[in-house]
């Protein structure tokens, strides 16, 4: 049972950096899902599988896998190109592209 360390990226939704600064420690899924018969749901087994437990840094969640016993691999983050452009490019005079409408 191995364990993944990441930091979360942001979901589509989101506009601020909530719960992107914290470390997660995930399990592997030890069993593939499978897929129910009846309704066609996905589901699994592995209880592990639910547990994402939160740390403040990358060298807390090491050492609590350490500590326990937990094998694991620590993912990087990417770094996340900033985004230069703002709502006035969209009309402005020598823009690239023509209307669409």
């Amino acid at each position: 049972m191995a364990a993944r360390i990441y930091k979360p990226a942001q979901t589509a939704m989101q506009s601020g950096p909530a719960r992107t600064k914290e470390w997660m420690l995930e399990y592997e899924p030890e069993t593939p899902r499978e897929i129910d018969p009846l309704m066609g749901w996905t589901s699994s087994r592995d209880m592990k599988s639910q547990i994402i437990l939160a740390f403040d840094t990358k060298e807390e969640a090491m050492a609590y896998a350490e500590r326990n016993g937990i094998p694991y691999q620590v993912v990087e983050p990417t770094p996340r190109r900033p985004v230069r452009k703002s709502y006035a490019d969209n009309f402005r005079f020598g823009r690239r592209g023509s209307w669409t409408h």
